[in-house]
């Protein structure tokens, strides 16, 4: 075997991830597929590697693969060697190089290197020469977009774009259900044409069915991160007549100010399943029916299984998924067993003894697919694509926790530590990630959920990028985020903290009223509880010991951690990024270290920048001017007021608006016209950052006849809010907008004047 990783650091102190290295003998067997009888039978085979590098003092070559390190050997002329022994006769390996040094990764390749064992029981090594695969420059112009000539650049002319962000649910045409469906994306590509725009940012479109109700209107819950919503569907295309019943109540439905949800999809689901009743079978035979069927059964079985057992236990709990009596299917099929893991040789016999309910769920996702393609394709051929977003999270009662729950750590749950915003901190309730055991197939799911993501999409917003850095882990038990703590992490030992003073055993009035949190996989190593200054146990400490508790919490949450996190996102993000040609930006807005930022320019992810909320401490408002140029630059995010309600929001900060940035004297006016919003607007658009996205909302402030009449309507979600009803509709039809010709060239105008109409 290899040479493995295993600085003085590392034996000091010992975190998960590393553990992981040093013990990773028998595992690293297990990711490559090795088993000790293969070993036995003398038939394994060893790959040698050169790859040349000059490195400084101090600095090391390792190669690591399936989440495997390997230390290299340094033969002198800059060249380093590995050799990895033990690999199977055809067997494929990905790999990649990292610059270490002061037992950190501080450089990785971005392209991974792959080699093919040959076949039979060669005992001769395989020898390789690599170069070392640079992150490209100009990164951002390689990525699908460009590379299949959607987007076209000039030469000696800085390429910029606009585009606008709403959620697929919040479309409003003449043909719709009550709801927005895909088939609409195509009439808000004709209006995007219009005015010049050419990009369209959407929410997550995957299925969130888990409760029946409004509360799985929340779309960053899904029970599939490859399946796509059904409430997405547009009935007259997979074959519901327009019967005067449909009409009545589609007019019904559409003419709703807000989606009713529950309603829509109850009777999209009715309607569905009479359809399937009808040309189920039909569809089901055809080529094309059948090829999305077998190239997508990976994800497709497992979530149309899901989808059954769900309805027929009413609960998308698998861990309640358990009757010896059996259970009533929709379809009135009798399950019995035993269903709380999954199991693919289970899944299959199911899939054989449930057919009609199975073929129900891929005839659904099939036509979704067929109906999102189509309207990509129609962006794509008027120069427009659409930008997809990636949540961080993955529901605890979703189809990929139940058939993959060694990749998540099921114990724990995702949030986000007290912030301005949100005291008590944010749980969402997601388990967090086991991303070493994820490492060991190289990401591969990841990789699959990615590569799905870029059949509909050529651009992607990753939600919540700090997630791959680290996560803010909360205890099963607990509601808020204040007993949480940062995963990965570089806690405190019990003696190292006893020898500056402190008893981690100490509490205040209550358990929750503690200076340190005890690491929860590591028992004897502590966190400072984030917040602790509120606590009556840190009123309690003595001025000396206070004063040393503060500068203890300010180097752990603010300096500690920087390096060791650049490494833990090294780590992830370039399998991930390369994975897709999608063009990568990233969500970098809260409590961000400096690491963040490094990495995100280092592999050219294209950061968020909004106005109200400065990335510099020394601003109150940030100036667009001033963006990064691979950046993507807003007014608002679904989680904020849109510009109208913002004004009213707070006057205080207002008046600072008007006088800091607008540069007006007196008072700021109690009402933002429309002149106030173009304003605003224009100076986004000069901005620059290569792409504009603004809510559909804050374009629409542009024109007093067209935007709402009550702006504080025009909010999609409040995060202060845990279970929000996502419901938002436009408040006019697509179609009158695309009509609306003194508007669309106005907008067209001001886009143009900007240099992103190209």
């Amino acid at each position: 075997m290899g040479k493995f990783y295993a600085s003085a650091r590392l034996k000091k102190r010992m975190f998960p991830s590393e553990m992981f290295v040093r013990n990773v003998c028998q595992k690293c067997f297990a990711g490559y597929g090795i088993n000790s009888k293969f070993a036995e039978q003398g038939f394994a085979m060893k790959l040698i590697t050169e790859v040349e590098y000059f490195t400084e003092w101090g600095e090391e070559i390792f190669l690591r693969a399936n989440g495997c390190l390997y230390r290299m050997d340094y033969h002198g002329d800059g060249k380093w060697h590995a050799v990895i022994d033990r690999l199977k006769p055809g067997q494929t390996l990905e790999y990649r190089y990292e610059l270490h040094s002061g037992g950190l990764c501080r450089r990785t390749e971005w392209d991974p290197h792959i080699v093919a064992m040959p076949e039979g029981n060669s005992r001769k090594p395989v020898q390789v020469t690599d170069k070392w695969n640079d992150v490209p420059q100009g990164l951002p112009f390689r990525s699908a977009p460009f590379a299949d000539g959607v987007f076209r650049t000039v030469p000696g002319r800085l390429w910029k774009a606009a585009g606008t962000a709403i959620p697929v649910f919040s479309l409003r045409s003449e043909s719709g259900f009550g709801i927005g469906e895909f088939h609409d994306l195509k009439l808000l590509v004709d209006w995007a044409a219009l005015t010049g725009q050419k990009i369209i940012q959407l929410l997550p479109v995957n299925d969130t069915t888990m409760t029946g109700t409004w509360e799985d209107s929340y779309p960053y819950n899904a029970c599939s991160s490859f399946a796509l919503h059904p409430q997405f569907i547009h009935l007259p295309d997979v074959g519901v007549a327009e019967d005067e019943a449909y009409t009545s109540l589609r007019d019904e439905l559409n003419a709703l100010p807000e989606v009713d949800y529950e309603r829509v999809n109850r009777e999209k689901q009715r309607l569905l399943r009479e359809a399937f009743r009808t040309n189920g079978a039909k569809t089901l035979r055809t080529r094309a029916c059948r090829s999305f069927v077998e190239e997508n059964r990976d994800w497709l079985l497992p979530y149309a299984m899901f989808c059954v057992l769900r309805d027929a236990f009413g609960t998308a709990d698998f861990s309640r998924w358990k009757s010896p009596a059996g259970r009533k299917t929709g379809e009135r099929t009798e399950i019995q067993g035993d269903f709380t893991d999954y199991d693919r040789v289970k899944a299959e016999a199911f899939a054989a003894g449930h057919k009609k309910e199975i073929d129900y769920h891929f005839y659904v996702q099939y036509h979704l697919h067929v109906q999102l393609s189509e309207a990509r394709n129609y962006a794509r051929g008027k120069g427009i694509v659409f930008k997809g977003d990636l949540p961080i999270g993955v529901s605890r009662t979703s189809a990929d926790a139940w058939t993959g729950k060694k990749l998540f750590n099921m114990d724990s749950q995702a949030g986000a530590p007290p912030d301005a915003f949100s005291a008590d901190g944010q749980n969402w309730g997601f388990p967090t990630y086991n991303w070493d055991e994820m490492a060991r197939d190289g990401y591969a799911w990841w990789k699959s959920r990615l590569k799905h993501m870029s059949l509909y999409f050529d651009v992607f917003r990753i939600d919540h990028i700090l997630g791959f850095f680290r996560i803010w882990e909360i205890p099963l038990s607990e509601k808020s985020g204040l007993m949480g703590h940062f995963n990965p992490a570089l806690p405190y030992s019990e003696g190292e903290l006893a020898s500056l003073g402190f008893d981690v055993h100490a509490a205040g009035h209550d358990g929750n009223d503690v200076l340190f949190v005890e690491d929860p996989r590591r028992k004897g190593w502590w966190h400072p509880r984030i917040a602790a200054q509120f606590t009556s146990a840190y009123a309690g400490l003595d001025p000396g010991l206070r004063q040393s508790f503060d500068r203890l919490y300010d180097d752990f949450f603010y300096r500690r951690h920087n390096a060791f996190w650049k490494e833990s996102a090294m780590r992830k993000l370039p399998p991930l990024l390369s994975a897709t040609g999608m063009l990568a930006c990233g969500e970098d807005l809260g409590m961000i270290p400096d690491c963040v930022s490094e990495v995100m320019r280092e592999y050219q992810i294209l950061s968020l920048e909004i106005q109200r909320m400065p990335k510099s401490v020394h601003e109150v408002f940030a100036d667009p001017a001033h963006y990064p140029y691979c950046s993507v630059c807003t007014t608002s995010t679904h989680d904020m007021n849109p510009i109208r309600a913002w004004w009213a929001e707070d006057r205080k900060v207002t008046d600072d608006f008007w006088h800091m940035v607008m540069h007006r004297e007196g008072e700021a006016p109690a009402d933002c016209g429309p002149w106030i919003c173009r304003e605003i607007v224009r100076l986004h658009l000069e901005s620059s950052s290569m792409l504009v996205i603004l809510p559909l909302q804050d374009w629409l402030s542009l024109d007093g006849d067209l935007r709402a009449q009550d702006p504080t309507k025009e909010r999609i979600n409040v995060p202060a809010i845990p279970r929000y009803y996502w419901k938002y509709r436009m408040h006019l039809t697509l179609e009158t907008l695309i009509a609306s010709d003194a508007f669309n060239s106005s907008l067209r105008e001001m886009i143009s004047d900007s240099g992103r109409c190209q």
